[in-house]
């Protein structure tokens, strides 16, 4: 996490210091007394029946098997996504990030039995661990030296891959879920020009997609394997910037959106699917555009997964990056503030316009839970006022939010009580703890503030969906039982909601769709049943609700649950035969919207066709048909809704 007390975790901060060395902190010292321990304060830690799994989403809260809210408490247990600084022998501690050699594996086996490792995090108070894994680690089939795994004798001979499993089963045990974080694609120090600034950086997308259907399948059978957090920190590398949404070969939102989709059709539909950000795009320096997108983006394009309630958002957030700075001391370091030299509501306004308006505003296409899957600051010897001010002020906002984090790291090396402090525990060479309650941890009361905060506790309602259809650059079906039927359209575009979800909205151009199961619940009739509409068979006579327009029109007993593009085209309707007695209303409305939106006084569901006109029925209808015009100048993109009343 730190070069001595610079931070070069995060961000590009790594790959633009330039002569950050290690001081003193690192240098021998006479040994000095330990102060006297405090008493860790009384946490619920949750054993083994304290929570069942597996755990989904219901709006911004994730929830156990049970319906009971899970907040994560959790800590990064890093290592093996490797701790090699890229250059030099990687056999040399020297080479390693501050001087902590992890051996391909998580960080501290070489110190201390497993056991007493995980004895320490149930003592802080976490009930969960994002464990980091390369990908090269998956295919590293060198046994462990021996001194790497000095305290855990049993673990001789043992890959990376094969150590990382008895960690995994070690956790969950104890009654720890986890959460796999696919951190970097080279065993080595992350986070900056280092190879590892995409998920296909250094390997091809379909081989990255491949290392995790492996992972997922891998720990299937465990329960509490709760997660897979996609990728870490995806960020620009020399010559390019990640986007989102562009349909290119760095488009960070296609490839996550692709990726979850898979995971839970072909490896493991229980896993939260966990989509961080984009960390950083752009050069860091004054006067070129550059900056921290964090999960602005999701606003306009948010995920739609094959099933609902298995997406969770993250964000990353130390005091010595900020909303356009990176980190960097030396080259790379702008004049843009840090987070840490934010007031408290400059830094709030910051936080909630880049990751915690996901979670505080409800009912739109983007809202979820909201991970803050790493932040973190030096231990004992931080002192800095600035530094400290700030992991207090965003303590208090993980508080006011409650939300759901991860604390980086949570294992530490230490010599004489001196090393790189951003641990909350550390061992020595001779297996002795040095924990965040020894009494000279600074830190010791705002962790304690914010692991036993007040928070949503118990049943969670569920709630209505509201879930964005986006196909820009190809099909997107997020209905499980349309991907296991033949292709519906074939050469064109294909949108269509996740089972038990209707279409409420559509984008005039853009073909961006709005889908929920608001005030009604499942309609679809449980036998099946669909019908493509590319003609007007279905407008009865006198029914004509678009006068000279093209419609596109349900039979009766059908709601929409698509539509299909050529272009910008509309090429046909894609509707679902409801269940008997679903569906009853007559009669109907046309909702237009070739000339301006047109969603009703407060419609629900946010924005969902950015920058482009949008029609929605009400709450309590469907949406029966889609008017269109072929005339000349006109794209045939749809003009017009049908509404009608589900009872």
């Amino acid at each position: 996490m730190t070069t001595g007390t610079v931070t070069v975790r995060g961000s590009l901060g790594k790959a633009v210091l330039t002569a950050v060395l290690l001081p003193a902190l690192l240098a021998p010292v006479p040994a000095a007394a330990a102060p006297p321990r405090q008493a860790a304060p009384a946490h619920s830690t949750p054993a083994a029946a304290d929570w069942t799994a597996p755990l989904s989403t219901r709006g911004r809260w994730i929830v156990d098997a049970d319906g009971n809210r899970f907040r994560l408490r959790s800590g990064n247990w890093h290592g093996a996504s490797g701790t090699w600084n890229g250059s030099g022998s990687a056999d040399d501690d020297a080479n390693h990030h501050a001087g902590e050699n992890a051996h391909r594996i998580p960080l501290g086996l070489d110190r201390a039995p497993m056991a007493e490792i995980i004895a320490g995090f149930q003592e802080i108070g976490i009930n969960s661990v994002r464990l980091p894994f390369s990908n090269e680690m998956i295919h590293d089939t060198r046994p462990v030296t021996d001194d790497a795994v000095t305290a855990n004798p049993g673990l001789r001979g043992s890959t990376p891959l094969q150590v990382y499993d008895a960690v995994v089963r070690g956790l969950t045990d104890a009654g720890l879920a986890v959460i796999l974080n696919n951190h970097t694609n080279t065993t080595r120090w992350c986070c900056g020009v280092d190879g590892n600034e995409r998920w296909n950086a250094s390997r091809s997308t379909g081989a990255w997609e491949d290392d995790w259907l492996f992972m997922a399948r891998r720990y299937r059978d465990n329960k509490r394997v709760v997660g897979a957090d996609l990728y870490n920190e995806v960020r620009r590398d020399v010559w390019d910037d990640p986007n989102w949404g562009l349909g290119d070969h760095h488009d960070w939102f296609g490839a996550s959106q692709h990726l979850g989709d898979r995971l839970l059709t072909e490896a493991n539909p229980d896993l939260l699917v966990i989509v961080e950000g984009i960390n950083w795009t752009g050069i860091p320096v004054d006067g070129f555009a550059h900056g921290r997108p964090t999960l602005e983006p999701v606003r306009r394009l948010s995920h739609t997964l094959v099933d609902s309630g298995k997406l969770v958002y993250a964000a990353h957030f130390y005091g010595y990056t900020g909303p356009n700075h990176s980190g960097a001391t030396g080259i790379g370091e702008t004049t843009d503030p840090r987070y840490q030299d934010l007031s408290p509501a400059e830094l709030v306004d910051v936080l909630n316009r880049q990751a915690f308006f996901v979670t505080a505003e409800a009912d739109r296409h983007f809202t979820a839970p909201v991970w803050i899957s790493e932040f973190g600051v030096g231990g004992r010897e931080e002192t800095g006022a600035a530094q400290r001010a700030w992991f207090e002020n965003f303590v208090d906002q993980l508080v006011r939010t409650d939300a759901d984090f991860a604390y980086w790291p949570l294992v530490g090396l230490h010599e004489n009580r001196r090393g790189n402090g951003w641990a909350l525990l550390h061992w020595d060479s001779a297996g002795h703890r040095m924990g965040l309650y020894d009494g000279d941890d600074w830190r010791a009361g705002a962790w304690t503030r914010l692991i036993g905060a007040t928070g949503r506790t118990g049943p969670v309602a569920t709630v209505a969906h509201w879930s964005m259809l986006s196909p820009d650059h190809g099909d997107f079906i997020a209905s499980r039982r349309m991907r296991a039927l033949p292709d519906w359209d074939s050469g064109a575009r294909k949108a269509a909601c996740p089972d038990g979800q209707r279409l409420l909205g559509l984008g005039h151009t853009g073909n961006h769709g709005l889908c929920s199961d608001v005030t009604a619940g499942p309609l679809g009739d449980p036998a099946g049943g669909h019908a493509v509409v590319r003609d007007e068979r279905y407008v009865p006579p006198g029914g004509d609700w678009a006068s000279g327009y093209s419609k596109l029109q349900c039979p009766d007993g059908h709601f929409l649950t698509g539509y299909s593009v050529r272009g910008a085209a509309l090429s046909s309707a894609l509707c679902t035969k409801a269940e008997p007695g679903g569906i009853t209303g007559t009669g109907g409305r046309t909702v237009w919207f070739d000339r301006g939106d047109n969603r009703g006084g407060a419609p629900k569901g946010g924005d969902f066709a950015h920058g482009h006109y949008k029609g929605q029925c009400a709450d309590g209808e469907y949406a029966a048909g889609i008017a269109y015009t072929g005339r000349i100048g006109s794209s045939r993109t749809p003009d017009a809704l049908y509404c009608r009343p589900l009872h």
